[in-house]
């Protein structure tokens, strides 16, 4: 009789467990603006590619190849296939695949989906007007580069790993989800309006990064740690807001970057707002590049301070330090007028995005999506870790719907 018991509740708990696996996957597959999800459950048939869950109707369900891109644009290294890419046999919705620190310079798998499979499909997501979301459930292990997206940097960038380049292309960027960046293991939503680069940088430099940052965890501790380990990272872009916004955990968080001009990169941002600025004053002013492009100008709107703080005051001049919703301004005023105008602070969460996203054409320069790394011309490691789940959306989710989803990894 207790052996039977004993059965009965062995076999009520992974029933139950295959029930919870279901209802998480079905938490993802129901909710509204889905364009594709892989669990890394879901394949072709046993053995074959990586499928996504996708919307009834739908035409493409995504498969996934594997590829070496450091093979396909430099000719060097070896093919890649799926069992460069370890099942962890556990995970949010079941399953997990590991990406690994790569000791050999010339072998970077990444999974993908090609642009000719996705071409004009709901996953490319592009054009004015358009919104997205992105989604992947992860535990990090080390780096703070991309984790999905339609991200392809392009191989003509001046890099010392270009100089023997076999394949030149330009940039083709979309989307991406990326696990910091600048601020290492947070979640980083980039986009670009021209698949290039953003303010005269060689890099495009529109992203977002999430208040909090994700913990460091070792590939192989103990199953326990890791099944508390699981991060939801995710980025949203509004087109209506404007707004590209880190999400980490359910949490966005307010980020700010203080003497952008001190930046390595974020100064070109700097110099696009005060190009913007300068360029809207009659006549040449000093420090105003006017071969600068008027389309890389970024200026946000301000025109109305959500706080000001005096910082001096004597005799006629003030000086003020002006908070916008995207930039923080210090302001001089003799006698009222204002007479300098200095940027202080940018805001990097949400990130101000007037653009729309790039859209290439049917003639070789769009990028695929890939799972685990994008193609880069710098061609380092990346992020390593477990991935347990990707999802994209053409809709920007809300914060609710995003703490939901986080909840699915617990």
């Amino acid at each position: 009789m207790l052996r039977f018991t004993s059965a009965l509740l062995l076999t009520s708990i992974t029933v139950s467990a295959a029930d919870s696996v279901q209802d998480r996957i079905a938490t993802v597959t129901n909710t509204p603006g889905l364009v594709a999800f892989w669990d890394f459950t879901k394949r072709e048939a046993p053995g074959q590619r990586f499928t996504a869950h996708v919307p009834a109707g739908a035409k493409n369900d995504y498969a996934l190849d594997a590829g070496n891109y450091i093979k396909d644009l430099w000719n060097a290294g070896p093919d890649a296939t799926y069992a460069d890419f370890p099942l962890l046999g556990s995970g949010p919705f079941g399953q997990a695949i590991r990406i690994k620190a790569e000791t050999n310079p010339d072998f970077r798998p990444l999974l993908f989906v090609t642009r000719a499979r996705l071409h004009d499909s709901p996953l490319d997501i592009k054009g004015a007007g358009k919104a997205v979301t992105v989604v992947v459930w992860a535990i990090r292990e080390s780096g703070n580069h991309a984790l999905a997206g339609i991200w392809h940097e392009g191989t003509d960038l001046k890099e010392k790993t270009t100089e023997s380049i076999a394949k030149v292309e330009r940039g083709q960027r979309q989307y991406g989800l990326f696990a910091g960046l600048n601020k290492e293991g947070a979640a980083c939503g980039h986009v670009s309006e021209n698949g290039a680069s953003s303010f005269t940088n060689k890099y495009a430099l529109h992203k977002c990064n999430s208040a909090e940052q994700s913990p460091k965890v070792p590939h192989d501790a103990a199953p326990e740690v890791l099944a508390k380990s699981w991060q939801t990272f995710a980025m949203t872009f509004d087109s209506k807001s404007q707004q590209l916004t880190g999400w980490l955990n359910g949490q966005s968080g307010d980020r700010w970057l203080e003497n952008p001009q001190k930046d390595r990169l974020l100064s070109y941002a700097a110099n696009a707002w005060l190009q913007g600025r300068l360029a809207k004053i009659p006549g040449l002013q000093e420090g105003e590049d006017p071969k600068f492009p008027a389309d890389q100008y970024y200026n946000p709107a301000e025109d109305k301070p959500v706080k000001v703080t005096v910082i001096s005051e004597k005799e006629a001049k003030r000086v003020e330090l002006r908070e916008y919703a995207y930039t923080k301004v210090k302001v001089t005023l003799l006698a009222g007028q204002e007479t300098e105008r200095e940027l202080v602070s940018l805001r990097l969460n949400p990130w101000w995005y007037p653009h729309g996203i790039y859209e290439p054409k049917n003639d070789g320069t769009g990028g695929p999506f890939t799972i685990g790394r994008v193609i880069h011309s710098s061609r380092s490691v990346g992020f390593t870790g477990w991935i347990g789940g990707v999802a994209v959306f053409d809709r920007a989710l809300t914060a609710e719907e995003l703490a939901k989803f986080h909840s699915l990894a617990r």
